[in-house]
């Protein structure tokens, strides 16, 4: 026999739901698990609005909060009366309808993956944050330049390597959601957006010189422009004496045409070397299915100098 639900839960339930951003949040929780950021980016609105709506779901029942490693996620809950009710709230809701289908088309526009994808993600961002850590040791600077902000992880670590941080996304959403991060973990770095697509760093900092004494570029995701483009451009920015932290897409190397010896850290090298930079540290950094390459350099001048000293 059915357990019947008591009243007061359910008038908890219907005041937390009958709010139309909540039923929103709600309706798009259906669907799969959504971070905190998603879905801000899903509904138009800011976090910390958000943020309430979804303490307000979750304490009165209607929603889960998952964490996995940095990420948290939402999703509808698994208690059965909560079920029950929410089954049949959300079955009586049209998808076409005008509250409800802008939100979809954002999620669908600005390619928010799914939770299992978050998650390797998130495990690739540590390894990432990990490695910036382990390379840099004690040292720290005065100036740094993060190029890429899709791995929060990693971008917390960098604003650790200096007191003047710059971030550059590539994107409105991941300006977006990088100064959401940073904003939330009370770090200080200031994102800028480059009005380019493809643009590795902006022409204004381009311009500005070799201004940062550590440079890290992110390219753990496939680019459409070539490494040279992004190196070429953090050796401008790069300070003589400086140090530039590179991650690249393993995929990024086409080894098929370029010779059955060739190796995808032997061709990462050959690049640096052409750049004008002598490696440090180089290699593999592996989370779940995804690979990267991982170096550590300096501009190849400053290397000979430190070596006449």
């Amino acid at each position: 026999m059915q357990v019947k639900t008591e009243a007061s839960h359910l008038v908890a339930w219907l005041r937390a739901a009958g709010e139309p951003t909540r039923l929103r949040l709600l309706a798009l929780c259906a669907q799969r698990e959504f971070s905190v950021s998603d879905l801000t980016l899903a509904v138009g609105q800011s976090g910390p609005r958000v943020s309430r709506h979804l303490k307000i779901l979750c304490a009165a029942g209607l929603l889960a909060r998952l964490r996995s490693g940095q990420w948290v996620h939402y999703r509808l809950a698994q208690d059965p009366g909560a079920a029950r009710f929410l089954a049949g709230l959300l079955a009586d809701l049209d998808p076409a309808d005008p509250l409800l289908a802008p939100d979809c088309g954002r999620v669908k526009a600005a390619g928010i993956t799914s939770a299992e994808d978050s998650v390797g993600r998130s495990r690739l961002d540590q390894a990432l944050s990990t490695f910036i850590k382990a390379s840099a040791g004690s040292e720290r600077f005065r100036r740094v330049l993060v190029v890429g902000t899709e791995h929060h992880a990693m971008l917390a670590s960098a604003t650790q390597l200096a007191p003047d941080c710059t971030a550059v996304a590539h994107g409105r959403r991941a300006a977006q959601a990088a100064s959401a991060f940073l904003k939330r973990e009370h770090l200080t770095c200031r994102v800028v957006l480059t009005p380019q697509t493809g643009e590795a760093i902006g022409k204004s900092l381009l311009e500005a010189g070799p201004q940062f004494d550590a440079v890290v570029i992110d390219r753990s995701s496939a680019h459409a422009v070539a490494l040279p483009t992004w190196l070429a451009a953090g050796r401008r920015v790069l300070a003589s004496a400086g140090r530039l932290w590179l991650f690249e897409h393993y995929e990024s190397f086409d080894t098929a045409n370029a010779g059955a010896s060739a190796k995808p850290l032997a061709l990462l090298r050959d690049q640096l070397d052409e750049a004008g930079f002598a490696c440090e540290r180089l290699s593999p950094i592996r989370a779940e299915r995804q690979q990267v390459l991982a170096a550590v350099v300096v501009p190849a001048r400053a290397l000979h100098t430190a070596s006449e000293a």
